[in-house]
């Protein structure tokens, strides 16, 4: 009962001061400026079974949720905002990519920042925002016949080197491209893609220089790491247990599962680092090294914590004490 008044009293105040703390912790945990910084923007469904206050059905996860937007920065965490689901998937992106910026550019104003998502975010006003603030971005861009007509040359090349090798086939370009509703042509990497399934078209858009492939193999797929911190969340600390009827308190239960990936997160890097647990998931450091059987006594001057001395990861738990603490 008393976690359940807690969670109902949490508020935006209280989402806003929470966030504030997983900025400042990714402010803190540098030892000195970093000169770049990417930003992996991208939202994922919390599908609820109740009747939850702003649930709502989406077409495409084809049930009714949640679209919580996340932003992370590599493995750490800077934003994880719950929002209703019958909305566009990048609404409040802009704005939070803002504060974002403004923030990180206040405490280190020379460091160079690159936003990195999917097609879902690639709205060209933001974009505009982007290159005015002197932000490099790279996004997807969704396929259209616009751009199978700018690639068809590369889409035939590809599939006539296929049909000779057997073997995949992969060949890049550029060009510039403006959708009728941009305001002024944009650079598009074209991937053209084919193997045994066919033809896999793909496109990304950005300001960043570079090879085409270096641009696309290194820089946009990298992004495919963040849909894993966001899998972390849900599967190893229940990030989609967001079964209060009321919004804010499903927000704040959001951010406590946010919280605890924050925490894992620094005893992942800093913990665990060189150890066999120095890349595992948050779920397997839960099981492996923190849920431990004990027996507690307590007196009216201490508590005590008696483990298991058959505990087969006594040393490591023991070095992450003293890394920690001391």
């Amino acid at each position: 009962m008393a976690l359940c008044r807690l969670e109902n009293r949490a508020g935006r105040k209280e989402a806003w001061l929470i966030h504030q703390i997983l900025f400042d912790q990714f402010v803190g945990s540098f030892e000195s400026a970093p000169s770049e910084l990417t930003l992996d923007l991208d939202c994922t469904d919390d599908r609820v079974h109740g009747l939850q206050e702003g649930r709502h059905f989406h077409g495409y996860y084809y049930d009714f949720c949640f679209l919580p937007l996340y932003v992370f920065c590599g493995e750490r965490l800077l934003v994880s905002y719950l929002r209703e689901s019958n909305i566009d998937s990048a609404k409040h992106a802009w704005a939070i990519l803002a504060l974002l910026v403004k923030a990180l550019r206040r405490s280190w104003p020379e460091v160079k920042i690159t936003v990195r998502a999917d097609s879902g975010f690639c709205r060209w006003r933001m974009l505009r925002w982007c290159e005015r603030a002197g932000v490099n971005y790279i996004v997807g861009l969704a396929k259209n016949e616009r751009l199978h007509a700018l690639s068809a040359k590369l889409q035939k090349r590809a599939e006539r080197k296929y049909q000779r090798s057997g073997e995949k086939v992969r060949l890049f370009t550029r060009f510039k491209y403006k959708a009728q509703s941009w305001d002024r042509k944009r650079r598009v990497i074209a991937k053209a893609e084919h193997s045994l399934k066919g033809a896999n078209p793909r496109y990304v858009l950005t300001n960043l220089e570079g090879r085409a492939q270096a641009l696309y193999d290194e820089i946009y797929c990298a992004r495919g790491e963040m849909e894993n911190r966001i899998k972390e969340q849900q599967l190893g600390l229940f990030s989609d247990r967001t079964s209060c009827h009321a919004w804010w308190a499903n927000q704040f239960r959001l951010l406590l599962s946010s919280l605890a990936y924050v925490l894992l997160e620094a005893l992942r890097r800093l913990g665990l680092s060189g150890t066999p647990l120095a890349r595992a998931q948050v779920g397997t450091i839960r099981l492996r090294l923190l849920k431990i059987g004990a027996v507690i006594t307590r007196n009216t001057r201490r508590i005590r914590l008696w483990l298991s001395s058959s505990f087969p990861l006594q040393q490591l738990f023991c070095s992450c004490l003293v890394h920690f603490y001391g």
